[in-house]
């Protein structure tokens, strides 16, 4: 009892604090130097929005888990339909650079024409 107790207790936090972000990262947190983040806009084909959205989430968690992804959360429009987000954040760009020759990347890439109406990258460096 007394285990649990001390389990408890260990694990409670002052009100008004928060658990700090994975990785360690907390909200205010400056990324590397050498981080790239990217958005992209993709827009699926008329009729293939749920086939995108499920090609999309399927990159997540195995993304996620790659060496150097600081960062990887997809998004869904509200206001225009079939469109998606995704913001990523890498360590590097040669993260990214090898983030493209993973399996799941590459199932993902060979499909993509498919789906998409258009697709809209834009890359970004943290200054502040």
């Amino acid at each position: 009892m007394a285990r649990r107790a001390a389990k408890k207790s260990a694990g409670k936090r002052k009100a008004g604090t928060s658990r700090p972000r994975k990785r360690g990262m907390s909200k205010d947190a400056k990324l590397p130097k050498d981080a790239v983040t990217l958005v992209v806009l993709l827009k699926a084909r008329e009729g293939q929005e749920p086939f995108l959205e499920a090609e999309l989430r399927a990159l997540v968690g195995p993304t996620r888990r790659e060496d150097g992804c600081i960062r990887y959360d997809l998004h869904r429009g509200l206001d225009a339909g079939g469109v998606f987000l995704l913001h990523e954040v890498w360590a590097t760009r040669e993260h990214h650079r090898l983030h493209t020759q993973t399996p799941h990347f590459i199932r993902w890439n060979a499909r993509k024409d498919a789906l998409l109406a258009t697709r809209d990258l834009t890359s970004w460096t943290q200054i502040a």
